[in-house]
């Protein structure tokens, strides 16, 4: 997850994909010996031209329906503008407008079980960034 001046970072998975025309915070599969670091920096630059500075620990994680995956969100910090290479949009959000959009369902399901964190989580960011 990526969260800049309170806003989270939320992109529109491609139509014809699994869960296309879905948002969903921005990332990917962790690859053979890969933790959360090295995946987000793969992940964020191949689809979205970040370089990704801080990753943190896993906040939640949620079981992908009718997937063997587990998907794990993290906060991460990056530099640069997003470019899109995969995804069909992008959208930054406060955490009272995630739930109002057509989330994928791992998302979805991180949204609604963490509200308060994300909110909490915004208004840390905001702080932060004032104070930088």
């Amino acid at each position: 997850m990526i969260c800049r001046r309170g806003q989270y970072l939320l992109c529109k998975r491609p139509d014809g994909k699994r869960h296309g025309g879905l948002w969903e915070f921005p990332g990917g599969k962790l690859e053979t010996g890969e933790d959360h670091f090295a995946a987000a920096k793969r992940e964020l630059l191949e689809e979205l031209s970040l370089k990704v500075t801080v990753c943190g620990d896993s906040l939640h994680s949620v079981a992908d329906p009718q997937s063997p995956f587990i998907v794990d969100f993290v906060l991460t910090k990056v530099e640069g503008t997003p470019k899109l290479h995969e995804h069909q949009a992008l959208l930054w959000v406060n955490a009272d407008e995630l739930s109002s959009l057509a989330l994928a369902p791992s998302d979805k399901k991180f949204v609604q079980e963490r509200k308060e964190v994300l909110k909490e989580i915004a208004e840390r960011n905001m702080e932060s960034e004032i104070n930088e």
